[in-house]
């Protein structure tokens, strides 16, 4: 084992069912640094994790940890605990239904955990140190996403562990709340912890970490220093193919034809919700791809939920086409021709133990009814229309989505509302937590299907995918709308200006 090398994998091999998932990878991982783990989604990056963690057991190779003088033996996530790994997944694996200071300690039965009083003072401590605004006392569920996020990294931080996991933290997190994150991760370092860092954000790979080591296809591209991988580079290594320029995936030739001064295709006034956002005017165009943009809080997705019904509506009008409808529950926006795909597809999207076609058909199936049932037949066609149109990586229509990586989970979703041939898609954070070749791919549905005529409303967490595929942007501080850009005006500069003093006050 290398001399500084707090962790070494070895030739690490794993199959499932109709699909290699790691092919002999190498993985080094030394003191005191902050190593990316890079690749697409399917690339192997949440397998190899999985298998050093202990959730799913390795089919070849070997684990070394520093200090072992033989290869490790990991069956389970309490073995790599044992041995000071530490990780904090993607998708949050907390319980929503306990108290924060419980989720810190559950599954630690010693110490502070026997004394309620003591634990609850030990882990406001930790929570004070790390600046997350919770109480040790206070329900996780109470908490915001990005709260939760933060607990699961602070229970992870005060295990005392040689080797921290992140898988893609940062993705619920603001920017102020992504610098606190960094500041900790960069205290750990020096103190001489390893870090994986798994994250879809090439900016912050390049703010944060000391190497890069790409996987694509299940097998090992290479170990990079990060001063010898430009990002062009990086992005050509994940994919395996020369990148179009992201700037410019916008084809003006494909830019749907408005008809004169034509009726919105949805239009609301004085919109309110239970969810506490400020009563809010908006509109939509056939053809149009517009936005709501904004700091993680304010209100974007609360607007869309309001749109789809999905939040009970306190107030205001809708009209559609010009014609006014009452929208009060997300089935009565379905039958109007509205599709929404929501923010959290692990709570609000998949339904993991059905199959990608059951998941597929599931909207149309609501919308037909329960006494019309979609026949076999007709579901297979659907299943293997939507996997072809959209890519989707699966060993067949029948594997449980659940086994599929966070993209192609996303795109089942997405094909499932397109199954629906809706007239205006809401679409909430598509492309957050998925890899750079699968965003575009989803930019340019996007873009072709408004060219088509479809009206979308998209929101994302980056700026840059927001410009790149929105005409028109709604920007929101604090659950209230302060501000419309459009033309000229859409750059990241009069974004981030409208949010820091927007004029509608």
């Amino acid at each position: 084992m290398k001399d500084k090398a707090v962790l070494e994998m070895r030739n690490i091999s794993k199959n499932f069912p109709g699909v290699r998932a790691l092919q002999n990878v190498d993985f080094t991982l030394c003191e005191g640094e902050i190593h990316a783990l890079m690749g697409e989604n399917g690339a192997g990056k949440s397998t190899l994790i999985k298998v050093l963690t202990g959730v799913y057991e390795k089919d070849g190779g070997e684990i070394f940890l520093k200090g072992m003088d033989k290869a490790a033996v990991i069956r389970s996530p309490q073995d790599a605990q044992n041995l000071g790994i530490s990780t904090v997944y993607q998708e949050i694996t907390l319980c929503p239904n306990l108290s924060v200071a419980e989720n810190m300690y559950i599954g630690r039965g010693k110490g502070v955990v026997q004394n309620w009083k003591k634990m609850n003072q030990a882990a406001d401590k930790i929570l004070k140190s790390l600046g997350i605004p919770a109480k040790a006392a206070q329900q996780l569920s109470s908490c915001s996403i990005a709260i939760q996020q933060m607990v699961a990294i602070a229970r992870a931080v005060d295990m005392e562990c040689k080797v921290l996991i992140l898988d893609e933290p940062t993705s619920s997190l603001d920017e102020s709340e992504v610098e606190k994150l960094f500041g900790l991760m960069r205290d750990l370092k020096a103190k001489g912890v390893g870090i994986i860092f798994v994250t879809h954000f090439l900016d912050q790979v390049y703010e944060v970490c000391d190497k890069i080591t790409v996987l694509r296809d299940g097998k090992l591209v290479g170990e990079y220093e990060i001063k010898d991988l430009p990002r062009v580079q990086l992005v050509s290594k994940m994919l395996g193919k020369e990148l179009d320029d992201m700037s410019e995936i916008r084809d003006e030739s494909l830019v749907y034809q408005e008809e004169g001064n034509a009726v919105p295709v949805f239009e609301a006034k004085g919109l309110q919700s239970s969810a506490g956002i400020k009563p809010f005017d908006f509109y939509i165009k056939k053809g149009e791809v517009n936005g709501f943009t904004g700091l993680l809080g304010s209100g974007r997705s609360e607007c869309v939920r309001a749109i789809f019904g999905a939040d009970h509506v306190t107030a205001g009008t809708v009209k559609i086409n010009g014609k006014p409808v009452k929208i009060t529950k997300p089935i009565d926006a379905m039958k109007n021709g509205i599709a929404y795909l929501p923010e959290d597809r692990k709570v609000d999207g998949i339904v993991g133990d059905l199959s990608v076609k059951e998941n597929l058909i599931l909207a149309l199936q609501v919308l037909r009814g329960f006494f019309h049932p979609i026949s076999k037949a007709e579901a297979n066609k659907f299943a293997d229309e939507y996997i072809k149109l959209l890519d989707i990586k699966t060993a067949s229509p029948e594997t449980p989505i659940k086994s599929l990586s966070g993209g192609n989970q996303q795109k089942v979703i997405l094909g499932r509302w397109l199954l629906t041939h809706p007239e205006y898609l809401i679409l909430d954070e598509p492309t957050r937590g998925i890899d750079v070749g699968t965003k575009i791919e989803i930019q340019k549905l996007v873009l072709k299907l408004a060219s088509e005529g479809m009206s979308v409303t998209f929101i994302s967490s980056e700026t840059d995918e927001m410009l790149r595929t929105c005409s028109r942007l709604i920007v929101m501080r604090d659950r209230k709308v302060v501000g419309e850009l459009s033309g000229s005006d859409l750059t990241q500069n009069k974004i981030m200006g409208t949010i820091a003093g927007g004029d509608n006050e």
